[in-house]
């Protein structure tokens, strides 16, 4: 999972790819479509701009809950965790529920009492549990996100941008718990019927669900997933009116225009390169694979970084330097080079005039 971090943080740097979306059409303020695999930005518009998230906030109270806790576990529900303000699942006071049960009333109601059980539950007391949200923020490289609280009311340090939900929902769908708890239409939990307000899974062929939020000073939130023969796109908007009808757009056309190409495989020769004190050329041969996301017409560059040369000895399957993939001459990712070959230090008697004059 921390490779998928990696790899988004890697693709901030990348081209993105104006998917056939009428940018003007779009009613979000902000928003992103992502590619997970290669955390390829497919749209965006303000992707990093720091607003409220409301109760997509939850998001990452069900991935911490999901990671760590057991969802079987059976609680009591405080008194603390009772007539909380906003959409509830209208916890009572002394019922016992098991964390799965919450977790649907959590994703699927949007329970804002069903956040504070859990947090007390995982986190001991709902302030403990907070920190337990930012530390996770930050191991994950969520730089514009900061959580005040676990359900989403409006708070001034409680904030995410478009492309920090994105990379959240991406990696919380990971998770088997979370995905079948926030694709679930509809349960019986808790003595209760609840259905998903997320209208996507109704709407979306391969919608998967993830989390609604809405307060009155955020707006409509909506952080979405959706697969399609072993695809996934996720996608994030932020104050957006039309969010439904936005989220369609985003992964429709993303699905129709772009797939994952193989662009290097490891073991492959990239370059050459002169080992000097040696006996002639090495190749350079890729560490690993690399896969992008490509529109129909897009052509990568590979550029081999460092110099052209490099001293005797050299090892097989020692580093020598990166490759860097281009798109429209912007980093898109890097492979390691390693050599391909083993280059002894040539005896002084058999280097060329040359070798002996600049070579070691």
């Amino acid at each position: 999972m921390r490779d998928f971090f990696a790899k988004t943080a890697a693709a901030i740097l990348a081209a993105v790819l104006l998917l056939p979306v009428q940018a003007n059409a779009l009613s979000a303020r902000q928003a992103v479509a992502l590619e997970p695999v290669t955390g390829r930005h497919l749209f965006e518009r303000e992707p990093a701009a720091r607003a409220r998230m409301a109760s997509t906030t939850k998001i990452m109270t069900a991935l911490l809950i999901c990671e760590q806790c057991n969802v079987l576990d059976r609680m009591r529900i405080p008194k603390e965790a009772v007539g909380i303000e906003g959409s509830s699942m209208y916890l009572q006071e002394g019922e016992v529920l098991t964390l799965q049960e919450l977790l649907y009333g959590l994703m699927l109601s949007s329970g804002n009492d069903a956040a504070v059980a859990l947090a007390i539950y995982c986190g001991g007391t709902v302030e403990g549990f907070v920190a337990r949200m930012n530390d996770k923020a930050r191991t994950l490289g969520l730089k514009d996100t900061h959580f005040a609280n676990p359900n989403g009311l409006d708070a001034p340090d409680h904030y995410s941008s478009a492309a920090d939900l994105a990379a959240l929902g991406a990696y919380a769908m990971e998770n088997p718990i979370f995905a079948k708890t926030v694709s679930t239409k509809t349960v019986q939990a808790g003595g209760r019927a609840l259905r998903n307000h997320n209208k996507l899974l109704w709407l979306l062929p391969g919608a998967e669900g993830i989390k609604t939020g809405f307060t009155k000073a955020a707006g409509r939130i909506l952080v979405s997933s959706a697969q399609r023969q072993g695809r996934r796109l996720v996608a994030a908007t932020m104050d957006a009116p039309d969010d439904w009808r936005d989220h369609q757009a985003l992964l429709e056309a993303g699905f129709a225009d772009f797939c994952i190409v193989p662009i290097i495989s490891a073991g492959e020769q990239l370059g050459m390169r002169t080992i000097l004190g040696g006996a002639g050329k090495v190749r350079l041969v890729a560490g690993e694979d690399f896969s992008f996301a490509l529109a129909q017409g897009e052509q990568p560059q590979i550029v081999i970084g460092g110099q052209n040369f490099a001293y005797a000895p050299v090892a097989q399957g020692a580093e020598a330097g990166t490759a860097y993939v281009l798109l429209s001459g912007k980093i898109v990712g890097r492979v390691p080079l390693v050599y391909g070959e083993t280059v002894e230090q040539l005896p002084p008697e058999k280097k060329s005039p040359w070798q002996r004059l600049f070579g070691k």
